[in-house]
């Protein structure tokens, strides 16, 4: 068994002040000097990295919709390991899960999985008694999910907090911290949520300065480190990428990154270099050759949108990726990266590799989907079965190639993606740690 103290930090709905908490908690134990694990659950890649800045640790993600309720506890001490703390940030409301599947991938969901106790982060504007009859209903709707306090957030002064705290000494949960109404800290959104840190790290950085101020001004850290401790002790059953030996030359795995690729699940490298692959990093806003020796390329999700003119300007690299591509290499594209390979990007040049089109859309593409593999592929053998998950406000045309990536069943059956010689690109994101042996032969295709 292990005991990791530890916090998940939910709501009664989005908006309510959850990504603020989460992250100020982080950063303001990070500076009591403690070693601070952080997570999120869902399948958002913005959030950990407010995470990871606030702790200088990996932001990793919790999704017992991909990777299933088994896999959430061993991943959690997975990324747990060696810390005093750790702090789960839910998604939308503390009930809400994936749509039409009852608690699935809920954080109430999540937080029984973990055995955590739950603190509510409550919007408690406009409202003063009527916040004990929420946080009663919150806390008795499911008697397995312990909600040890609350934090009030957007208090407008002593007396409305002094309501609050009067109203909630009936409920029998204690305040663990009141956060007064102030502007919102600088974390700028757009179409797909808040920008993310490689895109403005100073900025980020003050951001999460400010959130810890907040945080540590407004909580009772002592009776909340005090909450986590109460946490008991899980299975010692921590998720490992599964070893192989290493081949004579480790092939070169060249993953994108940079501001305009930051989507990327931290089990995927781990997983890539345990398969014996030699991972490099490489930035197509910057970089004009891939890293040398490189012998397979990841291309996760990202902003390919926002920086379509500086990517289409990088002309050596597009060449580099459209060469790797056509000699059959392994390429593993993901949204934006398939979006990178596809021949324009609203009106502007990109690699060329798809015979495909992509510009903005006005409709936001968003939801689980259950997935088959349509074709062999560096990635998967036909039939291959697996959960993902798409997030996306542009079009493809088409939207599948003559040999489709995956054949999807949620919301509606259609296929979509493309396979040619080394591609697999498709709009779908997928967390390998529920497949771990998409790595295993990805690596081995590099190989070969």
């Amino acid at each position: 068994m292990v005991s990791v103290p530890r916090l998940v930090i939910a709501a009664p709905a989005s908006g309510s002040g959850k990504t603020t908490v989460a992250t100020g908690l982080m950063a303001a134990f990070s500076e009591r000097g403690l070693a601070v694990s952080p997570h999120k659950v869902g399948p958002d890649y913005i959030d950990p990295g407010y995470h990871a800045l606030a702790t200088g640790r990996p932001g990793r993600n919790l999704d017992a919709y991909m990777c299933g309720p088994g896999l959430i506890a061993p991943l959690f001490t997975h990324g747990a390991s060696g810390c005093d703390l750790a702090v789960v940030e839910g998604v939308m409301g503390l009930y809400d899960g994936a749509s039409g599947q009852g608690e699935l991938a809920s954080t109430a969901q999540v937080s029984k999985l973990l055995r955590a106790p739950v603190v509510l982060v409550v919007d408690a504007s406009s409202q003063s008694r009527s916040v004990a009859a929420l946080v009663h209903g919150f806390a008795s709707w499911d008697p397995e999910v312990r909600i040890g306090g609350v934090i009030l957030n957007k208090v407008a002064s002593d007396r409305h907090e002094a309501l609050l705290r009067e109203a909630l000494d009936e409920s029998g949960l204690p305040v663990l911290g009141v956060l007064r109404r102030a502007p919102q800290v600088a974390t700028p959104s757009r179409h797909l949520g808040l920008v993310p840190v490689a895109e403005r790290q100073t900025e980020a950085l003050d951001a999460v300065r400010a959130m810890g101020d907040r945080v540590r001004e407004g909580c009772d850290l002592d009776a909340l480190m005090a909450l986590a401790r109460s946490a008991p002790a899980l299975p010692d059953d921590a998720w490992e990428p599964e070893r192989y030996p290493a081949p004579a030359a480790r092939p070169v795995v060249a993953v994108a990154g940079g501001a305009a690729f930051t989507f990327a699940y931290a089990e995927h490298a781990e997983l890539l270099t345990a398969a014996g692959a030699e991972v490099v990093v490489f930035d197509p806003l910057r970089d004009e050759k891939l890293p040398a020796g490189t012998a397979g390329l990841v291309i996760g999700g990202g902003f390919p949108e926002v920086y379509a003119p500086e990517l289409s300007a990088n002309e050596p690299l597009r060449r580099a990726v459209t060469g790797l591509a056509l000699s059959g290499a392994p390429v593993a594209a993901e949204c934006a990266g398939l979006l990178y390979l596809a021949r324009e990007l609203d009106g502007r040049p990109m690699c060329g590799v798809l015979d495909a089109s992509a510009r903005m859309s006005e409709r936001l593409t968003l939801g689980y989907r259950q997935a088959v593999a349509v074709s062999d592929s560096v990635l998967a053998v036909a039939g291959t079965r697996l959960r993902g998950h798409e997030f996306h406000r542009t079009a493809l045309e088409p939207g599948a190639g003559a040999t489709p990536a995956w054949g999807l069943h949620q919301p509606e059956r259609r296929v979509e993606g493309f396979v040619q010689r080394g591609v697999h690109a498709s709009y779908l994101h997928t967390h390998w740690a529920a497949s771990p042996e998409i790595a295993r032969r990805f690596v081995e295709r590099c190989g070969g």
